[in-house]
């Protein structure tokens, strides 16, 4: 068995969990590894999504609060490894509660007494002007790539958001899903989330709680510069594709993926959402009830 320690490097109270984690292990002979949380930046590289091998890691152990966990859900992608987080964050929605100790935790995990949770994640296909806009990228499992071998598919398990870009002026944009035109838009830009992410940006932009166990989209308008503009709530096989070719280029648009920003060498023509080939599996241990826990946090 070989387990991943992902820490949050900048807290000093999950170091000191990932020591004492790494001291257990070394008595069950279990193998591991230590991963810095500030080795796993987005900064537009790709490369990274999906190396877990699920037949050398078994289990991923994240000490940090929802933002690491993020952050190893790309790295884990759609591989299946469980990740199981315990909260040295603040919210820590996607993570365990850390009162019972790590140990206690983990033990609990590898003997199985722990609820997969099946979360719905995102893949993002991106064309930037200069492609071939009548290419269909949402259409198989192959990665978009660019002429310069650029990769331009993404993986995401709470959201995408388009935005405005540093000039800070609103965006026009068209909304459309599975081929059929909703809308054409001028705001802040639009948040597509994942259950796991209506409760993050989505939410703050006036979007619904879903239940985890969803498995379609949320597609949320950022302050539309309109009086009709709603949330909607997709079916699982639904692609959500946001059109900015008619986008001026002093109202260049931003890109976040899961809260990191992605860099383009040209400007984002469409971009096209659709819900991953495989869950990312939480490991939950002694589970809240989904509504009790928003209940609480949110209410």
């Amino acid at each position: 068995m070989h387990i991943l320690i992902v820490r949050n490097n900048s807290n000093a109270k999950a170091v000191d969990a990932s020591l004492l984690l790494a001291a257990y292990l070394g008595t069950q002979s279990i193998e591991f590894r230590i991963l810095d949380s500030s080795d796993l930046s987005y900064l537009g590289d790709v490369d990274d999504v999906g190396v877990l091998d699920p037949a050398v890691c078994d289990l991923a152990v994240v000490l940090g609060g929802d933002g690491t966990i993020l952050r190893t859900a790309r790295l884990v992608g759609t591989t299946g490894v469980p990740i199981l987080g315990i909260n040295f964050g603040r919210l820590g929605f996607l993570a365990n509660a850390s009162d019972e100790g790590v140990v206690a935790i983990v033990a609990a995990a590898l003997a199985e007494d722990a609820v997969r949770e099946r979360r719905a994640n995102l893949r993002i296909d991106v064309l930037c002007e200069g492609d071939d806009l009548d290419d269909a990228p949402c259409v198989g499992d192959e990665p978009v790539t660019a002429e310069n071998g650029e990769r331009r598919s993404f993986f995401a398990l709470n959201e995408l958001a388009v935005t405005r870009g540093a000039m800070g002026r609103i965006i026009d944009f068209s909304l459309s899903i599975s081929d059929s035109h909703i809308a054409d838009m001028r705001g802040d830009g639009l948040v597509v989330a994942t259950a796991t992410g209506s409760t993050a940006y989505a939410l703050s932009a006036g979007g619904p709680l879903v239940s985890p166990g969803f498995e379609g989209l949320v597609a949320v308008p950022l302050a539309p510069h309109t009086l009709h503009s709603r949330a909607i709530v997709t079916a699982k096989s639904d692609v959500v594709e946001v059109d900015l070719t008619n986008n001026q280029a002093s109202r260049e648009a931003t890109l976040f993926v899961d809260g990191e920003m992605l860099v383009f060498e040209r400007p984002v023509a469409r971009v096209f959402v659709r819900a991953g080939a495989a869950p990312t599996v939480l490991l939950r241990y002694k589970c809240e009830n989904f509504y009790d826990h928003a209940s609480k946090v949110f209410f």
